[in-house]
């Protein structure tokens, strides 16, 4: 019988939460889609910040996730978030562009929190607790920065030209003028649409079974490797695309690459509903031997320092987003994300951009 160790991995799994105000900014809290619940309530990313580097349209809140840090004081809250471009075409193949990542950090004694830990056994509505809208205005579609206003109302912000116009044409351009209270709500009727399904993001260690698997011939590989993707494909992650099927022996007989594969489906299958893995500092779970970065593929943070992994998103996590589509749709085999070894300290207290690399299933690409 294998015995079971605890492989210092943390896995990121997603919840329904009844609970919405455990979300809140003050609760420091994991979460996939909705609104971002800023760490830093100010200053913000910038609109510009955000902005796809394929398509240059606003990305949207992707996921969030609370990792503090014992080693640095300036860490004792320490949030790293993700947005990606909901755009399709934009979505290419071990590309990253569409991707945007930041981190930011506070000392447990800060401008927005009290050092006491907040109640999480009930709400109360009635108090005042800390938010971001207290600080700037924020976008209705999105909850991002908004230093746009609407040119009629001159009370409903957004983060862009593009989210003014969606809110203008979705219920916005009937409530400015007739209702002063509405114009000025941070919400949008387009959110619903816009935004991801939200999700609780809690976080188990991973428990990995010891003991080596017998050797399976090339055509039980083959066979696994097919209904694997089926199996994605099925609930909607488009993981391959028309080609994805030709590319499937030229995948299976590289040796290296088929080795990679295998190592991960075998750790994945374990957990099989995972949508995120921690280890800051390790190695990420590759799905293929094909565009693994070098350490001159990963750009030093702007203070000089080295960058270093710190988490994985799974593609399992398109499968709650809900984004399949006919022919197109957003898709990813492994989201790796590196921050700055040092973690150091944003620019104005705010936010600092880190570096995702993004690798995909298929092996016939190149690093571009």
């Amino acid at each position: 019988m294998s015995a079971s160790t605890m492989s210092g991995v943390e896995l990121g799994f997603v919840e329904a939460i009844d609970e919405k105000w455990k979300l809140l900014s003050h609760y420091f809290p994991s979460k996939v889609g909705g609104r971002p619940a800023w760490l830093v309530l100010n200053p913000l990313p910038t609109a510009d910040d955000i902005r796809c580097g394929i398509c240059g349209k606003p990305c949207t809140f992707l996921l969030q996730i609370y990792a503090p840090l014992d080693e640095h004081e300036r860490c004792f809250h320490r949030t790293i978030f993700l947005f990606v471009c909901r755009d399709p075409h934009c979505s290419k193949a071990n590309d990253s562009r569409n991707v945007k990542a930041f981190r930011c950090q506070l000392g447990k004694i800060n401008d927005f929190y009290s050092s006491e830990p907040p109640d999480e056994s009930c709400f109360d509505s009635t108090v005042s607790h800390p938010k971001a809208d207290d600080h700037q205005p924020l976008c209705r579609v999105c909850g991002c920065s908004g230093p746009k206003t609407c040119a009629r109302c001159h009370r409903a912000a957004y983060c862009s030209k593009e989210h003014q116009t969606l809110d203008w044409k979705t219920g916005h351009k009937r409530v400015c003028s007739a209702d002063p209270e509405g114009g000025n709500s941070t919400s949008s009727s387009y959110s619903v649409t816009y935004l991801f399904p939200e999700y609780e993001l809690v976080m188990e260690e991973e428990v990995e079974l010891g003991g080596e698997e017998p050797e399976k011939s090339e055509a039980e590989k083959m066979r696994e490797y097919k209904e694997y993707l089926t199996a994605f494909q099925e609930k909607g992650s488009l993981l391959a695309d028309e080609d994805a099927s030709n590319d499937l022996d030229k995948m299976a007989t590289a040796t290296d690459i088929d080795r990679e594969f295998r190592k991960f489906k075998k750790r994945v299958n374990l957990e099989p509903n995972q949508v995120l893995r921690y280890q800051r500092g390790c190695e990420p779970l590759w799905v293929s031997a094909d565009h693994i970065p070098s350490a001159d593929d990963l750009p030093k943070c702007s203070c000089g320092g080295e960058r270093k992994f710190e988490f994985q998103v799974m593609p399992q996590l398109l499968y709650h987003l809900k984004v399949d589509d006919v022919g197109a749709s957003l898709d990813w085999g492994v989201l790796a994300v590196y921050t700055c070894s040092e973690s150091c300290q944003p620019h104005n207290d705010g936010y600092q951009q880190e570096f995702v690399w993004k690798q995909d299933f298929s092996t016939d690409t190149k690093k571009t």
